[in-house]
């Protein structure tokens, strides 16, 4: 519990949103493939395309709404945001066809875009730069607590296998999200910061800081292969149970939670940060490389292989994490948080855009060749943000700020 449980007033309120909504998330990403396959009956290749249009329509919203959080109030923001992030997910309750599917999918990939970069722009405002490190860092490993949880509970109507089950997790995430906004209503609220007028979205043209974001969102290719790509992996081209999928997403969310924290300490500056992505990039390639052995014929290899690579992911996901996190902090301009988190936070809609089709067509299209391309453009990626962090940390004409680690989604 200490490992985790942050300190009482502003940072254990936050910690109690991302808690409250987590659980739900995390039954949702374990069900979410299986769900719109089997309930709402469409093919994967629609599925990939619905939400890439979708997280597409997210990153293009990210940095405004992060904008709107520095310059109206990020708590207000992200109470709002919260809401409609609840009423997205409710409306999958109800979609039967490709149509209605895109225009939620769309929603909630704006509201989560839009919420992700409001509430750093919140902790910011409500956490001392001293205080900030270990607070996100608690954070993380209090967010995968709730993951690990609602996991457990996806994979219980994953056994069950029925409608009524699943649609049951999709409830229980869209309550989550009006719980969150209720939390986050108890928090103090923070000050708008005045805006230049004649600065608008001025991350737009700070192209180290868009290279940085760029080489990042390859290494988040990790996140749809979590909650989608592996999902669809295991039923397609293993022989492994389709209740490994719970299995492996609470390994992977119980591990951040016990390790996070740790992990987080060995990051403290950029040269350390980069070192980090660089560690993360080899153990990402022999991920990949393990992944690729569980299409063996054998169920007892596959479910071997697939833990394995599983623990691999998580060691590469928290290194990955720590670094980036360093980076995308100490970079940015003070009192722009929400909006340098926005742009950043594309990163995350990116991936989650390409990822889909990129995933089914390499994993399920290509199988063990898709999975070693996939390690290696990873393992690219990681090494080449080192250089460009040194380049976006030159072009900076004011001291960096102290070492950050930052929560994920």
């Amino acid at each position: 519990m200490p490992n985790f449980l942050p300190p009482t007033g502003p940072q254990r309120t936050l910690s109690l949103a991302q808690l409250s909504n987590s659980v739900g998330d995390g039954a949702y990403y374990v069900t979410s493939a299986l769900y719109f396959t089997h309930v709402v009956g469409l093919a994967p290749a629609r599925i990939g395309l619905g939400l890439t249009v979708a997280w597409a329509v997210g990153s293009v919203v990210g940095v405004p709404l992060g904008r709107l959080a520095d310059r109206r109030g990020p708590r207000g923001t992200a109470v709002l945001l919260a809401l409609a992030t609840g009423a997205a997910v409710a409306s999958f309750l109800v979609v039967r066809d490709f149509a209605p599917f895109l225009a939620a999918a769309c929603l909630y990939a704006t509201a989560q875009s839009g919420l992700a970069a409001a509430r750093q722009a919140l902790l910011a405002g409500l956490v001392t730069q001293e205080e900030r490190t270990g607070a996100l860092a608690h954070l993380q490993s209090t967010l995968n607590a709730g993951l690990a949880v609602g996991a457990a509970l996806g994979g219980l109507a994953l056994s069950a296998g029925t409608t009524a089950a699943f649609l049951a997790v999709f409830a229980v995430d869209a309550a989550s999200f009006l719980i969150c906004a209720l939390v986050l209503l108890r928090l103090p609220s923070v000050a708008a910061v005045p805006g230049d007028r004649g600065a608008k979205l001025s991350v737009l043209r700070d192209r180290p800081y868009a290279v940085i974001t760029l080489l990042n969102t390859v290494l988040l290719l990790r996140m749809p292969l979590l909650s989608l790509g592996l999902p669809l992996w295991i039923t397609e081209r293993t022989e492994a149970p389709e209740w490994v999928v719970s299995a492996l997403f609470v390994l992977n969310t119980g591990a951040v939670m016990l390790f996070q924290v740790r992990t987080a300490r060995s990051v403290n500056g950029i040269s350390t940060a980069a070192r980090a992505l660089r560690r993360s990039g080899g153990l990402m390639l022999l991920t990949c490389a393990v992944f690729a052995l569980s299409a063996a014929d054998s169920p007892w290899i596959a479910v071997t292989a697939l833990a394995a690579g599983s623990v691999l992911l998580v060691a590469a996901e928290m290194l990955h994490s720590a670094g980036s996190w360093q980076l995308s902090f100490d970079l940015a301009p003070t009192g722009r948080t929400g909006e340098y988190q926005g742009f950043f936070g594309t990163g995350v809609t990116v991936a989650r855009t390409l990822g889909p089709l990129l995933l089914t067509a390499l994993l399920v299209g290509w199988g063990t060749a898709g999975w070693l391309l996939l390690g290696v453009t990873v393992l690219a990626a990681s090494y080449a943000l080192g250089p460009a962090a040194r380049w976006a940390a030159g072009t900076r004409q004011e001291p960096a700020p102290a070492p950050v680690v930052a929560q994920g989604v």
